[in-house]
């Protein structure tokens, strides 16, 4: 069975004193705003409104858990980068987000959201250059893919994986697809991945 058909919506926190227990491996979905998470999110667990979609950006303001029926956890994070919305709630969002990130033991990976127009921005090498010494993984997945031509689409994905060469040494711990929610294109590539990380 794919690994996020069927999630459940769990719980949503604004603190992280309210994180639920840590009684399962997380898998984190984080992205710049509007690069298409929620709509990636809905993809992959085949359901149509499982994750908020809005074009506004910044509508994902709390960490919504879903719980996958492996007994892992979905954890939709809010988009960094952020929207036109206050200061103080910004503030909130960026202490929200790397809390759950630096403290959270039973997170096994990220799985990082990019348009595939834009990839690897400032922002997106914070975050990556934030995260790594973490040692866990991160799998990027360049979104929208749809919106490039094939020859254009497969360029930026090897320039995305030629700028994170510099990370993975010998290894794969940081790696890149194509994704698309409109073809439905890199579903099972990323339950691959994920799978992996969950030891399935």
């Amino acid at each position: 069975m794919p690994i996020f058909r069927h999630a459940q919506f769990e719980t949503s926190i604004a603190k992280p004193t309210a994180l639920p227990p840590a009684d399962g491996p997380e898998i984190a979905f984080a992205g710049r705003s509007n690069a298409g998470k929620s709509s990636a999110i809905n993809t992959l667990a085949a359901h149509t409104r499982l994750a908020y979609v809005s074009k506004t950006p910044g509508r994902t303001q709390l960490l919504n858990f879903f719980r996958l029926p492996c007994g892992a956890r979905l954890v939709d994070l809010p988009g960094y980068g952020y929207a036109a919305v206050p200061e103080k709630i910004r503030r909130q969002w960026q202490g929200l987000i790397e809390d759950y990130l630096k403290m959270r033991v039973n997170l096994v990976g990220v799985v990082l959201m990019m348009d595939a127009r834009h990839p690897l921005t400032s922002l997106d090498w914070q975050m990556i250059d934030w995260f790594a010494p973490s040692g866990r993984p991160i799998h990027i997945l360049l979104t929208k893919s749809d919106k490039l031509s094939r020859g254009a689409a497969s360029a930026a994905l090897n320039q995305v994986r030629a700028a994170l060469a510099k990370y993975n040494g010998n290894g794969e711990r940081f790696t890149a697809q194509l994704f698309s929610s409109l073809t439905k294109t890199g579903i099972e590539e990323c339950e691959r991945v994920v799978a992996g990380w969950l030891g399935a």
